[in-house]
């Protein structure tokens, strides 16, 4: 939690709804699960080339159930020339060799199911590869072929379009158009990419297009996976025209805002759109596909990454016929802070409630600074920018530890779905001391070492204490090197150890589980002072001082703690649950 944000003026149900379209909260199995992201090339590696892979995946997928996750979101495993760590996808109906086969992944997919786990796969639709056939082939067309139509192409502007054809920039910096060369050696068209030049922008407009990905749907779906999680989910659609656009100096990389760092509380109203985020076209692709998974027997699930605010435009995506949740980055974003932490919650379930929706709830993910450094800052640090060594207001280790277990103590409470980051479970700080040649997010690359990018956060993960790279990889190889300091978070470390991280989580998931807590509510309790944030859910009341003085607590049996209690006083930066009369 970093910046709270507020609510806006758009209605989410303002779009009248198909009769047979209900919105009653249901019980399936998504509104209250608890999903853990692995990013398949740093969780576990189990050819030895140190990067991560599904075999790898596979062996450790019991732990994960012993945690007590409902489900799992892996990231992308398709084949890829890996530019941006797999989220430029060549082909999306296989998996890249690095990763192993598609053998591998019904494997993996037969050991989750065995273990009751949910798979949630990625999708990558706003963009693709330069690598993928449809890109050669596009490039390999004249303007204006059915091949180029499947990209965005434009000629260029100034006397011989040696000028892209408008002044969009790409999220990881730099110009998002590249010109390309025809066949006879001379300057040809431009075509977008609104991230790496490598990832050229998809044409939505195109129905060849939208037929592609419901085909790529079904054939992950026919695979027997639960869901997928849609990469850039308000992106695809842009406007008419493509617009010039200059982003505010304060925005985030994905457009979702600055991720800042005071305690006060932020006030994110509904701006101007920018004309690649957030187009209304966005919706019909969503009730589209909608009809895809609900032609397949089960709940299977849709999740947008959609970087939209405020909350209540951010539900749109969310409405009865559409996606089934989407990443409340708000919450993720929103100080630890009482009026913030109270406000954003309230904000969350109205206007996922209001088209009836679950709430989600996430702290940490590939994309940004881990919580457990995150809450410990002490100076602005914008989404995507990352934390490195000249970085301003490093963080302190031991405080942003106890903030991360005292803010999911919280979070883990709430009614809703809840995401987890691979690692975190283990208190896992952002590595922050990487070498400069060590790092691959292509962020550090095309700002030249402005911005640290994400590597910091996809560190691969340590198991074994006394293992070579931690138990990662039985060879020892680590395609980003592990800090020499985390023997004790290993997780052998901490199974079975009171107190630890790891077994913070087991309590909470359980307890969480045992008390029903993802489909409850929330009842706010008065008589806290503005640092405490106080509410019951169900037959479990829970306490998270957010302030810098100790707190009284109620009497009443303490479930869980994220730090020790003292006479009855819930000291700074602790959360408790407890069941009281």
């Amino acid at each position: 939690m970093t910046q709270e944000n507020s609510a806006g003026s758009v209605t989410p149900a303002s779009r009248e709804y198909p009769a047979e379209v209900a919105t009653a909260s249901g019980s399936e199995w998504w509104r209250s699960a608890v999903i853990y992201q692995i990013y398949p090339r740093s969780f576990a590696d189990d050819s030895g080339d140190g990067i991560g892979d599904l075999p790898g995946i596979t062996r450790r997928l019991p732990a994960l159930a012993q945690l007590g996750v409902d489900a799992i979101w892996l990231s992308p495993f398709y084949t890829s020339p890996q530019r941006d760590a797999g989220y430029d996808v060549a082909d999306y109906c296989d998996v890249d060799p690095l990763f192993g086969t598609l053998e591998d992944f019904a494997a993996l997919e037969n050991e989750a199911h065995s273990l009751g786990l949910k798979v949630i796969i990625d999708i990558v639709p706003n963009h693709s590869s330069s690598d993928h056939v449809w890109f050669q082939e596009a490039l390999a067309s004249p303007a204006g072929s059915a091949e180029r139509c499947r990209y965005i192409f434009r000629d260029g502007t100034g006397a011989s379009g040696e000028l892209p054809p408008n002044n969009w920039e790409s999220v990881f910096g730099g110009p998002a158009w590249t010109r390309t060369t025809d066949s006879d050696g001379t300057p040809g068209q431009w075509y977008l990419h609104i991230f790496d030049s490598t990832q050229p922008d998809l044409d939505w407009q195109n129905p060849w297009v939208r037929e592609q990905f419901k085909d790529i749907l079904r054939f992950w779906l026919d695979r027997g996976v639960d869901g997928f999680r849609v990469d850039v989910a308000h992106g695809m659609i842009k406007a008419e025209g493509l617009p010039d656009y200059t982003p505010p100096a304060d925005s985030g990389s994905m457009g979702g805002g600055t991720v800042g760092l005071e305690p006060e509380i932020g006030d994110h109203t509904d701006g101007p759109t920018p004309p690649y985020w957030a187009q209304e076209g966005v919706h019909e692709i969503y009730r589209d596909w909608r009809k895809v998974l609900d032609g397949y027997e089960g709940d299977r699930v849709m999740v947008a990454e959609a970087w939209v605010e405020p909350l209540t435009k951010l539900a749109n995506w969310v409405r009865p016929d559409e996606m089934h949740q989407a990443f409340n980055f708000s919450y993720l974003e929103t100080s630890w802070a009482g009026p913030a932490v109270r406000r954003v919650i309230d904000t969350s379930l109205d206007a996922f409630t209001g088209v009836g929706a679950p709430s989600t709830w996430v702290l940490s993910n590939h994309d940004v600074v881990r919580h457990a450094s995150r809450l410990a800052l002490t100076a602005e640090n914008p989404q995507g920018h990352g934390v490195g060594p000249a970085s301003p207001g490093q963080p302190n280790p031991q405080l942003g530890l106890r903030r991360a277990r005292a803010a999911t103590a919280l979070m883990l409470a709430l009614p809703g779905s809840a995401y987890l980051y691979q690692g975190e479970e283990l208190g896992l700080p952002e590595v922050i001391d990487l070498p400069d040649e060590s790092r691959e997010d292509p962020t550090w690359f095309r700002t030249n070492g402005e911005r640290y990018g994400r590597d910091g956060c996809r560190v691969p993960i340590p198991w074994e204490s006394d293992a070579a790279s931690y138990g990662f990889s039985a060879s020892g190889a680590s395609w980003l090197p592990q800090p020499s300091d985390w023997a004790p978070l290993a997780r052998d470390a901490q199974v079975g150890v009171s107190g630890s991280t790891l077994e913070l989580y087991r309590s909470a998931l359980a307890i969480r589980a045992d008390h029903n807590l993802g489909l409850g509510d929330v009842q706010w309790l008065p008589g806290y002072g503005d640092s405490v944030v106080a509410f019951r859910n169900g037959d479990v009341t829970v306490i998270a001082n957010t302030g810098d003085v100790a707190v009284e607590l109620p009497v009443g049996d303490v479930l869980l703690t994220s730090a020790e209690i003292h006479e009855a006083a819930l000291a700074p930066d602790c959360t408790v649950w407890l069941r009281t009369s």
